[in-house]
């Protein structure tokens, strides 16, 4: 069993002295401290669970050691002494966040019952930070893998979006990770120890949603048998991530609108104002661009709420990436159902790479784990996949072979690249030439050379100097 340590610290010798033999009679490990300036030299040499201290000290106070631990040392759970006629200093301290206070005379009973329940709060404390440490590293942006360039173009907006106020629209194929984005985040962001909420806006009826979001009160419709708080209340102070915001109807999104512009609301049946401080992140799964040209979403909550946009690409735009997250998957789920750390064969991964896999990297995931459930041997073989995978790479297997050189094999591909980048930019070839990476003069001799001319209905570009 670890050893408590407990720091008393006090002007008072005899009153620091008798506490801390006191203390070490009962088990636990004692130093002193008689002044402000001691007492942090004491908590930078080792590491302590609890500080007594005294809130009348000459100098700096207890109430000064009090701030300097809450914002150095938040794992420390701190006790007040307070002489006769200073409750109101202790009641301060208590709102400063100590645990509890005691008065002079000490009585022994007292502090042991204060120290022992002070000590559960420590491990409460330790077991809190515990939680939010694999929380981190769970959701954290170094679980996300990806090597592939389009991968790393995200990692950059991540970690450029994330400790900003901005709304952020992630945006991607269903599977392709946008709630661990939106994690990643909102763990790298200064609000990482905030809550975190997430709601699945496709999941929910109109009406269900809105209650979901803002909460309702008693009384407000059939079934509200008392008052619900909501999603944004829950998440006030920390991050709210929306998820399949392209589902939301009509009407809530005008009531969506007013609360990222205004932040604030009312729950459903009350006319009560509730103003939080929440960072919102939404994801969808279509193009919103598409859905405002088609009437079905508001083009001013679009404006709103496109103010970063990160665009995940699907798993069959980053195959190189594949063996990378098979291995990852692999590992967890060999240590999720307790079997032996194995790997894939090669002729394994093979055919994991030439799937299309339309379920993104969800659906290799669940292949991963289907595998390690199903599979007898030390390693992944090609039988342990499904077999709808081994179909697929079976058929791409029988497909005729040209003979031909590289340069000329690798033409096609390159000409439907830069065409798709050209209609995605609206064929302005600076713009193009930035996405591909490459200078705009190569980018001018690579459609001369593939006839890529322009697209007629675009408009002209001009060019100043």
């Amino acid at each position: 069993m670890v050893a408590v340590r407990i720091l008393v610290v006090d002007d008072d010798q005899i009153i620091r002295d008798s506490l801390s033999e006191f203390l070490r009679l009962e088990g636990y490990q004692c130093q002193g401290a008689s002044s402000f300036k001691d007492a942090l030299k004491e908590l930078e040499k080792q590491r302590y669970n609890l500080v007594i201290a005294d809130v009348n000290m000459p100098g700096a106070d207890g109430f000064e050691l009090l701030r300097v631990i809450r914002k150095n040392y938040p794992e420390v759970v701190t006790i007040v002494i307070t002489g006769y006629g200073t409750i109101e200093s202790a009641v301060e301290a208590i709102k400063m966040g100590a645990y509890d206070y005691l008065t002079k005379p000490i009585v022994d009973d007292e502090i042991r019952i204060i120290v022992k329940r002070a000590m559960e709060q420590q491990s409460l404390l330790e077991e809190n930070r515990n939680l939010k440490e694999q929380l981190r590293h769970q959701y954290g942006l170094e679980n996300i893998v990806g090597h592939d360039y389009k991968m790393l173009k995200v990692f950059d907006l991540i970690e450029a979006v994330s400790d900003s106020k901005a709304t952020v629209l992630i945006s991607g194929q269903s599977g392709t990770g946008k709630s661990m984005v939106a994690r990643a985040i909102h763990q790298r962001s200064a609000r990482g120890n905030k809550p975190f909420v997430e709601l699945s806006c496709g999941a929910l009826p109109e009406t269900l949603l809105e209650s979901e979001l803002f909460g309702h009160v008693k009384g407000s419709f059939t079934g509200a048998v008392a008052n619900k708080q909501g999603k944004f209340l829950a998440a006030d102070g920390g991050t709210l991530f929306l998820d399949e915001i392209n589902s939301a109807s009509p009407a809530f999104q005008v009531k969506l609108l007013r609360v990222l512009q205004e932040r604030q609301f009312e729950p459903v049946g009350s006319n009560e104002t509730k103003t939080v401080d929440v960072r919102v992140i939404l994801a969808a799964n279509t193009d919103l661009r598409e859905e405002v040209r088609e009437g079905r979403f508001r083009e001013d909550l679009y404006y709103r709420i496109n103010v970063v946009n990160i665009e995940l690409p699907s798993l069959a735009q980053r195959m190189t990436d594949i063996p990378l997250l098979a291995e990852k998957f692999l590992g967890n789920m060999c240590f999720k159902h307790g079997k032996k750390k194995s790997a894939f064969t090669e002729e394994a991964l093979e055919y994991l790479e030439k799937y299309n896999w339309p379920g993104n990297v969800r659906e290799l995931e669940n292949v991963v784990e289907r595998a390690v459930v199903l599979s007898r041997n030390g390693s992944i073989k090609v039988e342990d996949l499904p077999n709808h995978i081994i179909e697929y790479a079976a058929q791409g297997q029988g497909m005729e072979y040209h003979p031909m050189c590289l340069r000329e094999a690798l033409e096609e591909p390159e000409k439907k690249i830069i065409e798709m980048a050209l209609r995605k930019n609206n064929w302005n070839r600076q713009h193009t030439a930035e996405m591909l990476d490459i200078n705009r003069t190569t980018l001018y001799k690579k459609m001369k050379r593939y006839g890529l001319e322009a697209d007629p209905s675009a408009r002209v570009e001009v060019s100043y100097r």
